[in-house]
């Protein structure tokens, strides 16, 4: 009842998103993360979709709710779907392996077949360049075979553009695919309070809206998920990752689907985009490599 009544006020604040000028000297583009990865993620993440303003979202191929998620992404128009190019596998007792096989790629995985829980790993095990190519162009392939609509390249926890080799595979895809690499057109990332308190983090968010720089492209990132049982038996086997996860998750959607922000995003000083609609208007030749991530 919570979330129906939200997206019902939501409903009226997005109806008139197309109508700021596309001359707004603002945009913001909100990205959401790790779709696929769970139910509880999906189901969040559909909460976000029914809203109908512009939004991209970064699927997760490798992950086992996947195939749930491309289902959901191919009901949505306002989505932008994007691939979020998936190397590591970093929850303990939920582990996720190469999409090309473990026989295709066994410089990427560990002795079970799953991907290292970290970049560090990864790499300290000498991955070969033509094997991270192979599993990146497979979860490609995967979901376009899924039959959605690609329109970005993304990467989980930054492992396949770690360095000036792995960043130049997926430029090589993403010009193969014809499509465009998130953060390649000069977008200025805002920290949304990723590591803020679940109690604090509508707060954090909104305080971010109001110091900002305007002018250009904002990105916010979210990592949306339930608080669900699911959810919360997922532990970070890295140790920066922040506790409670699920609460953490939780906490971003309702920041995002917050009556305040949705507000802020109404401005009509502010344009808000997806990645469909960059590709669209500036096209792929405007995308150049970033200076810092």
């Amino acid at each position: 009842m919570k979330y129906s009544i939200v997206i019902v006020a939501l409903l009226f604040f997005s109806a008139s998103f197309s109508q700021n000028e596309k001359t707004a000297s603002t945009q913001i583009l909100i990205r959401c993360d790790d779709i696929g990865m769970s139910h509880s993620v999906n189901m969040a993440a559909e909460k976000v979709l029914q809203t109908g303003f512009p939004v991209s979202m970064s699927v997760m191929v490798p992950c086992s709710w996947f195939t749930e998620a491309a289902a959901m992404l191919k009901k949505y128009s306002n989505v932008s779907v994007g691939i979020h190019l998936t190397l590591n596998s970093e929850w303990k007792n939920y582990r996720w392996g190469p999409v090309s096989g473990a026989n295709a790629v066994p410089s990427l995985i560990d002795s079970l077949g799953n991907f290292f829980p970290s970049r560090s790993l990864l790499f300290g095990n000498h991955p070969k360049l033509s094997e991270i190519e192979t599993e990146l162009r497979a979860q490609i392939e995967r979901a376009l075979k899924a039959g959605l609509k690609i329109d970005y390249l993304d990467y989980h926890m930054g492992a396949a553009v770690q360095t000036l080799e792995t960043r130049a595979i997926v430029e090589k895809l993403a010009a193969e695919y014809k499509l465009a690499i998130s953060r390649y057109f000069n977008e200025d990332g805002i920290d949304i309070g990723y590591f803020a308190s679940p109690a604090n983090k509508s707060d954090t968010l909104m305080l971010r809206t109001k110091t900002f720089k305007e002018g250009g492209i904002k990105l916010f990132v979210f990592h949306v998920g339930l608080d669900t049982p699911e959810l919360a038996a997922m532990e970070d086997l890295n140790p920066f990752g922040p506790k409670e996860m699920s609460k953490h998750r939780n906490a971003e959607l309702n920041a995002l689907l917050s009556i305040p922000f949705q507000q802020f995003l109404h401005d009509k000083k502010y344009r808000l985009v997806n990645y469909k609609m960059l590709m669209n208007e500036k096209g792929l030749q405007a995308m150049k490599r970033p200076m810092i991530e």
